[in-house]
């Protein structure tokens, strides 16, 4: 069984993993066409985060509905 597989245990409060890495990272040592291709990189990856995290809005409203007690 592959670690994605199984759930995964929820971050401490303010560690995201990776992204708070990057975000205390010195940018100091980085020419202007690598920061440009970070950038690139880092849009490529919000828009990766954003369509997953609709995705599994939908699936939760989805479930929601499913299991949401009926009233009369």
């Amino acid at each position: 069984m592959d670690d994605d597989d199984g759930p995964r245990r929820r971050s401490p409060e303010g560690n995201f993993g990776a992204a708070s890495l990057l975000a205390s990272e010195s940018l100091e040592r980085y020419s202007l066409d690598e920061l440009d291709a970070r950038l690139a990189l880092l849009d490529q990856e919000i828009a990766r985060i954003r369509a997953y995290r609709q995705k599994s809005a939908a699936h939760m409203l989805a479930a929601d509905a499913l299991f949401r007690p009926k009233t009369r």
